[in-house]
């Protein structure tokens, strides 16, 4: 027995069936950047005032530039995300909502690849 209206079933209006993934990759980001921001606040401190050299030869290691690019990418999804779910929550218009998740999209996209790009430049001796 379904508990849903007529009307409902003829709109289409239900679960798009990506609400829990959503949900799930929300969350697992959200830890990934409690480990990750941690890595990269300690990075941060033990480098304040360091010269261009030394963070550079720094970011050459392999693995600290992999734990950068991990920093980047877990945290712009994460952004993407979260402002999707406000996006979705409060603006009204259908127009403007799909406008501004699209924009949401190439933001978040654009600034992941262009922080990814500096980290490799950086690690690969630019």
């Amino acid at each position: 027995m379904k508990l849903r209206t007529p009307l409902s079933k003829v709109r289409g209006l239900g679960s798009a069936r990506e609400g829990v993934e959503h949900f799930w990759t929300q969350r697992l980001t959200a830890v990934a950047n409690v480990i990750l921001i941690l890595f990269l606040v300690i990075s941060l401190v033990t480098h304040a005032g360091a010269d261009y050299q030394t963070v550079k030869a720094y970011l050459s290691s392999p693995m600290v530039a992999i734990m950068m690019i991990l920093v980047i990418i877990s945290g712009v999804t994460h952004m993407r995300l979260g402002m999707q779910v406000v996006i979705e929550d409060y603006v009204r218009s259908d127009g403007r909502r799909i406008a501004m998740l699209i924009g949401n999209t190439f933001f978040s996209l654009f600034i992941g690849l262009s922080s990814v790009f500096a980290i490799l430049k950086l690690s690969f001796g630019a």
